[in-house]
């Protein structure tokens, strides 16, 4: 790598210092007095360093176990399950992990599948098993344990577990940006949606998997991602952008090999149910081919401009077809979301640049959700990590965070205007937080794919000499009858250390 100084990286270009660097966070500094001095003494030695206990690694890592404290502390009224007055809307603290305690039959000793069909793929179903059985066990020789209470918290700790390894994870990635890792740690989406679901166990699995090609260990990157696709379908669509860029890189066997490995880890975790329930496997496909228009989404918004539109009320409107048409809903679905998929291999191959890994992934799970028919108040978790990796700039993440807020809030009085009949808020507040929530995922979309089109705009690449997320393809030269220049005017690469 290139010795070149660069601004917000020391003089052995090991560590960035966004109040430097980062343009939003360096104007924020004025107010403690302005960026990072030259001759600050233990935050500006190179990674391995620092003489001081507390490090960049340490200080994040401690954001986040303080985090995930304050999101347990926010979800503390609704953990006793006494949800009288409609109490879980009222003080935000809604939880499908205690709600489903109850739900998928785990207080009366049901075992997932077996006994219960089950509305997620089949690993959240074998977690939610693994602690809920037990349990139930202890609970159900000793009256005074609240089971759902006990249940409640026994996920939030390892739930908790699971986010504070995926900062861990990003740190690791971002050896020589760990500040990078404070935009996860510091999240408010992290502080409100932790464990509103489980999706933190797909999370958790899907950074490793990460974590493991990056180490260019394709098979054990593919097997993490097939579990966490088995927890969670959307971390299977990061295979999805290592193919397109193990094509342009000419290195199609690592990238197979993660694919087969990920598909076998899929397979077997599904079949055991899959062949002795069936029916109660087939759960989670039937819910998702049948469900119609849900809150928050592209199509919700669009039902309420039917609704705004229409002069007819007789007559529905493309969207309210849409909703009672659901095959149809599920195909046009699908059809944009494919269609944004071949974008952004067509931008991958087209680029003037190899994308970052990260850069594909947050593009495609992007694209999935903007197009989706449900868009839960917890998915997004799912773009919290790859936004880290992908963008790590702190105004445009904050801003979306602040529309994730915004529609929290809404979305709450949504659910109690629902449960007593009597509305909270104007339909159009909510539609306005889902559209504001909807635009802020779309620019950051869009700045992604101008960094990718422009990659001297790109701040990890500002840092590393290609794609410290890139494993085999990190450094690797392209296939010119792939790209736009022949490969002998396209500049040399070398591969950066991570």
């Amino acid at each position: 790598m290139s010795t070149q100084s660069t601004p917000g990286i020391d003089d052995a270009g090991t560590t960035d210092h966004p109040s430097r660097s980062d343009g939003f966070v360096r104007g924020l500094s004025g107010v403690i007095g302005g960026p990072l001095g030259d001759h600050a003494t233990a935050l500006d030695r190179p990674a391995g360093q620092e003489r001081r206990f507390w490090t960049a690694v340490r200080i994040v890592l401690a954001l986040a176990c303080l985090t995930l404290a304050l999101h347990w502390v926010q979800k503390s009224p609704c953990q006793d399950g006494a949800w009288q007055n409609n109490s879980q809307y009222t003080r935000f603290c809604y939880t499908d992990v205690l709600a489903l305690y109850y739900a998928e039959g785990l207080n009366e000793g049901k075992v997932p599948y077996r006994d219960h069909p089950v509305e997620y793929p089949v690993l959240t179903g074998y977690f939610m098993g693994a602690l809920g059985l037990p349990v139930h066990a202890l609970g159900d020789g000793d009256p005074s344990i609240n089971q759902a209470q006990w249940f409640y918290n026994l996920n939030a700790l390892v739930l908790s577990g699971l986010a504070v390894a995926t900062v861990a994870v990003i740190l690791a990635l971002r050896r020589r940006r760990p500040w990078d890792a404070a935009l996860f740690a510091l999240a408010p989406a992290l502080v409100l949606t932790a464990t509103v679901n489980w999706d933190l166990l797909a999370i958790g699995l899907a950074a490793f998997g990460l974590l493991a090609w990056a180490r260019k260990r394709p098979a054990v990157a593919g097997v993490l991602l097939g579990l966490a696709g088995a927890a969670k379908l959307w971390p299977l669509f990061i295979l999805g952008p290592i193919l397109v860029l193990a094509l342009r890189a000419a290195r199609l066997r690592p990238a197979l090999i993660a694919v087969g490995s990920a598909v076998a880890a899929l397979v077997l975790v599904n079949l055991p149910p899959a062949l002795a329930y069936r029916e109660n496997w087939d759960r989670f496909f039937e819910l998702n081919s049948t469900r119609p228009i849900d809150w928050g989404t592209l199509w919700y918004i669009g039902r309420y401009l039917d609704g705004k539109v229409g002069n007819d009320p007789a007559k529905l409107g493309p969207f309210e077809w849409l909703n009672v048409n659901i095959p149809t809903l599920n195909t046009i679905s699908y059809a944009l979301f494919g269609l944004a998929c071949l974008g952004v291999a067509a931008l991958t191959l087209r680029a003037p640049r190899r994308p970052r890994l990260a850069q594909l992934a947050f593009l495609v799970v992007a694209a999935f959700l903007i197009f989706s028919k449900v868009w839960s108040q917890q998915f997004v978790l799912w773009l919290l990590p790859l936004a880290v990796l992908a963008r790590p700039k702190w105004g445009a993440i904050l801003a979306w965070q602040f529309a994730e807020v915004c529609y929290f809030v809404a979305f709450y009085g949504e659910l109690l205007g629902a449960a007593t009949n009597k509305p909270v808020f104007p339909e159009g507040v909510f539609v306005l937080a889902a559209t504001l929530r909807l635009t802020t995922v779309v620019v950051l979309c869009v700045l992604i794919v101008r960094e990718v089109l422009h990659p001297e705009r790109d701040a990890v690449r500002a840092t590393y000499a290609d794609d410290p997320d890139g494993g085999v393809l990190d450094g690797a030269p392209d296939d010119p009858r792939l790209t736009r220049l022949p490969h002998r005017l396209r500049p040399r690469v070398t591969p950066s250390v991570t």
